[in-house]
């Protein structure tokens, strides 16, 4: 099944209606290509995993959607209707958090908030307290920001992300700075707006997050989308097998694996001595029970084996990252 193809809703999000989309996105940088003709079906109401390796064209495609670069070529949809550079004024209704986020240091949390709000459609009384709320700010909203963490920093952005009550919020890289708690008080308040009907798009490296986050995921590797579907779904149809031996069976073991499962789904893992790792197989968990047999059957006896599915076994084995 191409990647189009499986991209489709399938029943996800609120009706199937579509929060998000591309079609054929293309963009280059002088001779460099960013995006080569990328495909993406956001559904409405759900947390959508944006993931790629560095270079893969993550961050130009937010660029795009935001109105702030223009693409080449295809086409982009926001909110179910065409999107194009010269309809930013349709934005008010998305949130976004790009890049590093500015704010006026010598000013509180709460004032930069308000000085946020007047510069477009006015947040209705009370919003500013409440999205400080939602990020655990409101005990330092009276702060300078001068004298936040970078941590806080990215909490104050999401928050004047959130100003508007905006039907689709985009961010890039919105762990950046947190801490395990602001991690996890970040997913608690993104699963939260997704269950209230807000579209999430969320472009992350921090792939056991998302793994613990979204309910869509789309994987793109130089430009192109090369795997896009429910999350749950995914990791359903992809797994793998950790087996551990003795030192001095390290090499029998690789050599009979590459031989009965395939030498391009078998790995030793890295950070580990030479010959005293575990070597990973990249078959349906189910089969555990076959890596062993086979093991066994050669005389090599493990001392360790686990298995499961995990969504940085699926990015690696269809981007090909190290």
């Amino acid at each position: 099944m191409s990647a189009a193809a499986e991209a489709g809703p399938g029943g996800t999000g609120q009706g199937g209606e579509i929060a998000l989309a591309t079609h054929g996105l293309m963009k280059s940088y002088g001779t460099t290509p960013a995006l080569q003709g990328l495909d993406l079906t956001v559904p409405r109401g759900v947390v959508y995993g944006f993931l790629g390796p560095n270079g893969a064209g993550k961050t130009t495609t937010i660029r795009c959607l935001m109105g702030l670069i223009r693409p080449d070529g295809g086409e982009m949809e926001i909110l179910g209707r065409p999107f194009t550079w010269r309809d930013r004024h349709r934005l008010e209704q998305v949130g976004s958090l790009i890049e590093s986020p500015s704010f006026y240091p010598y000013l509180s949390g709460r004032d930069n908030l308000h000085v946020i709000g007047s510069t477009g459609a006015s947040p209705r009384p009370g919003r500013v307290e409440e999205v400080l709320d939602l990020v655990g700010l409101r005990d330092r909203a009276s702060d300078k920001v001068r004298t936040y963490s970078t941590g806080m920093r990215q909490r104050l952005a999401i928050a004047a992300a959130l100003l508007s009550e905006p039907r689709l919020l985009v961010l890039d890289e919105p762990a950046n700075g947190l801490d395990p708690a602001g991690i996890v008080a970040m997913r608690e308040t993104l699963r939260c707006l997704a269950g209230q009907g807000t579209t999430v798009f969320v472009s992350s490296h921090i792939l056991p997050e998302v793994q613990q986050l979204a309910d869509v995921v789309g994987i793109v590797n130089r430009g192109r989308l090369v795997r896009q579907g429910a999350l749950e779904e995914m990791l359903a149809q992809t797994g793998h097998v950790r087996v551990r031996v003795e030192p001095a069976d390290s090499v029998a073991a690789r050599a009979l694996l590459d031989r009965v499962i395939g030498a391009d789904a078998v790995w030793e893992e890295t950070g580990q001595a030479e010959g005293d790792g575990w070597i990973t197989v990249r078959v349906e968990p189910s089969r555990a029970g076959e890596v062993n047999r086979a093991l066994a059957q050669a005389g090599i006896f493990a001392t360790g084996l686990e298995s499961g599915s995990d969504l940085e076994t699926l990015f690696l084995s269809l981007t090909g990252a190290t």
